[in-house]
């Protein structure tokens, strides 16, 4: 089965954000990702990893405002600066985190911003922080999410638009972010969608479709999603990013004892 990770965002929100990590270790899992780290100290995170033998598999860079609803700052060309300074700040956590895959947020884009001044500043935001994040051997996720639902307007909400990103950036560690939840109200046809992906996928998130919760609340025939990417030869991790529709323990029946990892 494929290396699943937890999203510390979403599930075991029953307990503070630092007990979260011993709770996905009891759960089974081996690697946990989160929204955002800037909140906590690096050393607080890093103990909290290693105290649960855990592997940092994935965080965002900042997003702007999260709060008053900012999605990611990509591609606004009035915060070039504040995005730099976001891509030194993920570095610095991802060092200390051992965190070796980072995702940019594209972005909403405003009525005030054109599509193509918009979509050249993402271009170029990109390329920034991908020659930074080379040098230090991280890889640049980026991720599609839809615009029917959760974030109308997000400048990147089909997998197409992400790989035309890709194409124009040129550079070997920029990758896709498939999210199975997005891709299922966007496009659909996820498997042989993900089978054509593969070779641009840098990381897998799940949930359910409608509502965003645990498999087998919806419409996605997680088994035969799962079966199908370790068929497909796809090695990174696959993250439980969905909102539990209860508590979190009884959200895992998913988790079966097949799919969990070794400790």
């Amino acid at each position: 089965m494929p290396r699943f990770a937890a999203n510390l965002s979403m599930l075991f929100t029953e307990v503070d954000f630092t007990e979260r990590f011993a709770r996905a270790r009891a759960a089974g899992f081996a690697g946990v990702e989160y929204l955002f780290p800037y909140a906590y100290p690096k050393d607080l995170l890093a103990r909290a990893l290693s105290d649960n033998n855990l592997t940092q598999v994935l965080f965002n860079l900042p997003p702007g405002n999260w709060d008053a609803g900012e999605r990611g700052i990509a591609c606004l060309p009035d915060r070039l600066e504040e995005f730099r300074a976001g891509v030194d700040q993920g570095i610095e956590y991802a060092r200390a985190l051992g965190c070796r895959r980072l995702n940019c947020l594209a972005g909403l884009r405003p009525d005030s911003v054109s599509e193509d001044v918009a979509w050249q500043t993402l271009v170029d935001n990109v390329a920034y922080a991908a020659e930074k994040f080379a040098a230090e051997d991280i890889t640049l996720c980026l991720e599609a999410i839809n615009s029917r639902v959760d974030m109308p307007g997000f400048i990147l909400d089909t997998s197409g638009k992400v790989l035309a990103l890709i194409e124009e950036v040129d550079a070997d560690n920029v990758r896709l972010q498939y999210d199975l939840y997005h891709m299922q109200i966007m496009e659909g046809d996820l498997i042989r969608s993900m089978e054509c992906l593969l070779p641009w996928v840098g990381h897998i998130q799940f949930a359910d479709n409608p509502g965003r919760h645990e498999p087998g609340t919806g419409e996605i025939n997680f088994s035969n999603v799962f079966e199908a990417i370790d068929s497909m030869g796809y090695e990174g991790w696959v993250s439980a990013e969905y909102r539990p529709s209860g508590e979190t323990g009884s959200s895992l029946g998913w988790f079966s004892s097949g799919a969990r990892p070794s400790p």
